[in-house]
């Protein structure tokens, strides 16, 4: 008599998922450890830059005007007093750049993602991209030595056609100003915006262009209506980074400006502004004692800014978060 053995008993869709979860606990709880070490260690860098300033700032924060004025470069009463201009000069120079880098960025990267052949916008973006694999220094070379003779005849119509501006007033040969130097760092913030941005059109839903289309939409209005609003968070997240680079941005803009420590927004003047990390640069190799203590206090001042924009620029996007492809 044969004997039947019993059938297979079917696990309960409850157990399945308890045995997948035994099988990976090891490398989930591995995956785990590594990624919040990895987040821990970016906290404890930061907070150990921080650290760094604020110690080896404080001896100047904290000095008196007569021990400052020895130092022999020093042209201010306080270290707030000489710390103004060089954030004057950094915001403007960033601000600039900026305000002609985003236009360009968003039309190339519009054509690439939305109006380009495949085969062209394949080649063109390959060339974008390596645009940001240039050093600083060939962008300052570049500026000095070709850029500013171009640009000579353009604010030399500037300042006969537009001087009673006084942003393009007093305009004087060779064109190491801060208008030059924000044209310079434009191009070199203009491949991380691109980039950033064109990924982010790429993104948008397909049904959400196609319907755009169906009710009559031209491209224009298409890009427009779908396009443009979905990427808005990544078009801001991308002028963040590029604004990141600009304002730490140190060898170009120390080849190009004629350096000055004023509150000036004649553009077109030379020795009228300088930037915090073009100013490091320069001071640094000659400092000594309380002058490395007051360019640090100057680093610590970049450090803030360029925290504070961060955060405006999570806060911006975390205000149009509600925005997605999915509603």
């Amino acid at each position: 008599m044969a004997v039947l053995s019993p059938a297979p008993t079917k696990k309960s869709p409850e157990e399945e998922p308890a045995v997948k979860q035994n099988k990976g606990g090891f490398a989930g709880r591995l995956f785990q450890f590594l990624s919040t070490a990895a987040g821990v260690t970016i906290l404890v860098t930061l907070a150990a830059v921080a650290a760094f300033l604020v110690i080896r700032a404080w001896p100047a924060l904290t000095a008196s005007p007569e021990e400052l004025q020895k130092i022999s470069w020093f042209n201010s009463d306080s270290i707030l007093g000489y710390t103004g201009p060089l954030i004057f000069g950094t915001l403007l120079a960033s601000v600039l750049a900026l305000g002609i880098a985003v236009p360009l960025a968003l039309g190339i990267a519009l054509f690439i993602s939305h109006y380009a052949p495949r085969r062209l916008a394949q080649g063109l973006g390959y060339v974008i991209d390596l645009l940001a694999a240039i050093p600083s220094v060939v962008y300052g070379l570049w500026g000095a030595l070709w850029l500013a003779p171009v640009l000579d005849p353009v604010f030399r119509w500037m300042t006969d056609f537009l001087g009673f501006i006084p942003l393009f007033a007093g305009y004087q040969p060779p064109a190491k100003n801060i208008l030059t130097a924000s044209v310079v760092l434009a191009v070199m913030i203009l491949p991380i915006i691109t980039a950033v941005a064109r990924e982010v059109f790429l993104q948008t839903p397909r049904l959400h262009e196609e319907a755009a289309l169906a009710l009559g939409a031209t491209r224009w209005e298409m890009v427009r209506m779908a396009v443009l609003p979905f990427g808005r968070s990544g078009l801001i997240s991308a002028s963040m980074l590029g604004l990141g680079r600009a304002l730490g941005e140190t060898m170009a803009v120390l080849m190009i400006l004629s350096p000055g420590f004023l509150y000036s927004f004649h553009l077109l003047k030379p020795g009228q502004h300088q930037s915090i990390a073009a100013n490091i640069a320069s001071k640094f190799p000659e400092a000594s004692g309380l002058s490395v203590n007051a360019l640090i206090a100057t680093g610590l001042a970049l450090f803030v800014i360029t925290l504070a924009v961060n955060m405006l620029a999570r806060w911006i996007i975390s205000r149009r978060s509600e925005f997605s492809g999915a509603n």
